[in-house]
């Protein structure tokens, strides 16, 4: 019983700093776009009309109001499940973000599919040669993957996979010849694309999210490599494992059913970690590529001074890292034996 209460006191403070964090996002992100020299009213009406055009408009966005009256009347619209209008588009900022939010899942999952694919190992491999070759050149592979710029990666990429060689299907999710003739039904265009049966536009579409995906790939493998490594010499070093040699056991054995399955749990919070910066932080891919996910959106909106698409954007990031960090814990629960 007393379990029982202490876990339910554990989820009421956890809900609560929850809210807290998602609160204090919302007040700094809403204060700091007040204060940005940028003017959503002239974005409107622009530079040449009148004030009296341009006091009309404000009150019409309630801009005209202190701050601290525009915060109230913001938090009583989200209380309703409202994120206000758009001035980018003119549509629900709701129904923005639910139209371009599956380009920025699909772009960054296959992102960071590949980069655990090739990061585990990677790091793993590392750590099991430790000084020697084989782990020079996979932390000199992490070091430049993580340090260099990724718009960079990006129009390297556009130049020789695009430009030169013609392997990869440039800008956008998909070719104009096939935009709008596929019928969105999850939002995910590969798996749209096959479930119409074109094999055509899914060839076409796999072309165009390879690069992008490979590059922000890159950067996460970078990362989780790293600490994958981290995370293996730290358990290479421990008695049990020299344990295990002695006894005779392989060392494929060691490494992988010893070591490695001590260290999953702390690797299933850094993937976590990454895959929610991906999904908040491939700005700089959808701008490059011209893809038409959650990054453009925001970088547009911002440029614009839409406040409500900013604040719906940032609460949605919000959201996602609270929920990544809420599975994380639930993970440990589950893989690790001393929380049982």
């Amino acid at each position: 019983m007393k379990a029982f209460w202490a876990r339910a006191g554990a989820m009421r403070s956890r809900l609560l700093s929850t809210l807290v964090t998602l609160l204090g996002l919302l007040v700094l992100t809403f204060f700091v776009g007040r204060v940005m020299p940028i003017d959503p009213v002239l974005s409107i009406v622009g530079p040449d009309a009148d004030a009296s055009t341009y006091q009309e408009a404000a009150a019409r966005l309630g801009l005209d109001q202190p701050l601290w009256v525009q915060f109230g009347r913001y938090l009583g619209e989200l209380a309703q499940g409202n994120l206000g209008t758009s001035l980018l588009t003119g549509n629900a900022v709701s129904a923005d973000i639910v139209r371009v939010f599956p380009a920025t899942v699909e772009l960054a999952t296959l992102a960071i599919v590949l980069g655990v694919l090739a990061g585990v190992p990677l790091g793993v491999f590392a750590a099991s040669r430790r000084g020697r070759l084989g782990d020079h050149v996979v932390r000199v592979i992490s070091l430049a993957g993580h340090s260099t710029p990724v718009f960079w990666f990006a129009m390297m990429g556009l130049l020789v996979f695009y430009a030169w060689l013609g392997w990869a299907g440039g800008s956008g999710r998909i070719a104009l010849a096939y935009d709008g003739t596929i019928p969105s039904v999850t939002g995910l265009l590969l798996i749209d694309t096959l479930l119409a049966g074109d094999w055509d536009a899914f060839t076409n579409s796999v072309k165009h999210i390879a690069l992008p995906a490979c590059i922000l790939g890159l950067h996460s493998m970078a990362y989780i490599s790293r600490m994958t490594r981290s995370f293996m010499l730290a358990q290479l070093s421990q008695e049990y494992i020299l344990t295990a040699r002695v006894k005779g056991l392989s060392e494929a054995s060691v490494i992988w059913r010893h070591a490695f399955r001590n260290i999953l749990v702390q690797l299933l919070t850094i993937v976590a970690l990454a895959y929610g910066g991906l999904l908040e932080g491939a700005v700089l891919i959808e701008t490059v590529f011209a893809w038409p996910g959650f990054g453009q959106y925001l970088t547009n909106s911002l440029l614009l001074g839409d406040m409500n698409s900013v604040m719906g954007c940032v609460l949605l990031v919000g959201v996602i890292f609270v929920s990544l960090n809420l599975v994380s814990d639930a993970l440990y629960q589950v893989f690790d034996p001393r929380m049982h």
